[in-house]
């Protein structure tokens, strides 16, 4: 990871930090009936993919392990995050447009987290 000196320098975290924030603001647009549900949890897991990439970045200068667990957990929320996707489709917060969007956005993400780990498996 020569030439990394922070989280912010990983072009996963930039891509899942700006789609956290405009999952975020998309959120806003979901009924105030599931805006407590559907709305807190997209928001919750979005932003969890990007806390925990960058509470593993700080821990791999004591442990790459314990970068790449905090990486599987961000690859997790990415999915979580897929999953609600389908219910903001689903129950009609969403198009079609916004939804492949999104759904292939977040499918980029974990790509490239699975990248990441696999490459911290080889050291």
């Amino acid at each position: 990871m020569a030439g990394i000196s922070s989280y912010r320098d990983f072009e996963v975290y930039k891509k899942a930090y700006s789609l956290s924030l405009e999952l975020h603001r998309f959120s806003l647009r979901i009924s105030s009936l599931d805006q407590r549900s559907v709305g807190d949890q997209i928001r919750r897991s979005s932003k969890s993919v990007c806390a925990n990439f960058a509470e593993g970045f700080a821990k791999q200068k004591y442990s790459n392990n314990e970068f790449k667990r905090y990486l599987i957990i961000s690859l997790g929320s990415a999915n979580e995050t897929i999953v609600w996707l389908d219910y903001c489709k689903d129950l009609g917060y969403m198009n079609e447009n916004e939804y492949i969007g999104f759904i292939s956005s977040y499918e980029e993400v974990a790509r490239m987290l699975q990248g990441l780990i696999r490459s911290l498996a080889k050291k």
